[in-house]
């Protein structure tokens, strides 16, 4: 498929076929997503399959009981991982400085680079995935299960198979909210966010048949007027992130 094709009609896939991805092409698939930009080529993420049947279950429980953690044929969790780099200093007799906020946004926006390339790759050959972000629910739990090292956490998963289900390519935002030129331009964002939440209403309608009735951003202001996790900080700091 044309990549600009591909990468155009991305569908979060949740119902997958019980086929077993060939090891080889898997392998493929996780070199390609290792093969991403990497900001000082620090490399500072940890990709972990997970095939014990138990570790599955334990973490579709502490994910809100998200079916296709399960049931996919592969379950991968994204972790930035700042653990062996801090390594490499104590291997050359140097002190890491840690606990950076630099460090911290280096090593999750290098796991969500890889996450995506391996993302695309799997989607290139006809299968389907599914963000998981709902693993940081108890990122304390999910971290003990991994038995992930001091500097490095969870970031999500990622659900990979064989698509068994069609669902629509969810509308995006209008191109001129999401694209500006040379300054934040926004005075007409409020009258396209109005015309986007019809189109949203319509999508939702389709594909639900109307058991979910709820605008864009109606469901932002939903989403963003409660808290969402709040024990994040607490968990980052715990694990050697944002302490400077």
């Amino acid at each position: 498929m044309d990549v600009l094709d591909l990468l155009s009609k991305h569908r979060s896939i949740r119902k997958f076929k019980s086929d077993a991805i060939d090891d080889h092409l898997f392998e493929k698939i996780i070199l390609a997503g290792q093969a991403s930009a990497s900001s000082s080529f620090i490399q500072a993420c940890t990709i972990i399959r997970i095939t014990d049947a138990t570790k599955r279950k334990d973490l579709r429980e502490l994910a809100g009981h998200q079916a296709y953690i399960e049931d996919a044929p592969e379950f991968l969790v994204f972790c930035a991982d700042l653990s062996r780099s801090f390594q490499c200093c104590r291997q050359h007799y140097s002190t890491p400085v840690e606990g950076l906020t630099e460090q911290f946004i280096i090593a999750t926006v290098d796991t969500a680079i890889v996450a995506q390339s391996t993302a695309i790759a799997a989607e290139s050959v006809g299968l389907g995935i599914c963000y998981i972000g709902a693993i940081r629910n108890d990122p304390f739990k999910t971290s003990e299960l991994l038995e992930l090292p001091e500097h490095t956490y969870p970031v999500f998963g990622m659900c990979i198979g064989y698509p068994d289900e069609e669902p629509e390519v969810k509308p995006r935002l209008p191109l001129n909210i999401f694209f500006k030129t040379n300054v934040y331009e926004d005075k007409n964002d409020e009258r396209e966010i109005s015309a986007y939440d019809e189109a949203m209403l319509n999508y939702y309608k389709n594909r639900t048949k109307n058991q979910k009735q709820q605008s864009w951003s109606e469901q932002m202001a939903g989403i963003l007027s409660k808290e969402n996790r709040p024990f994040m900080k607490k968990f980052l700091t715990s694990r050697g992130f944002l302490k400077n």
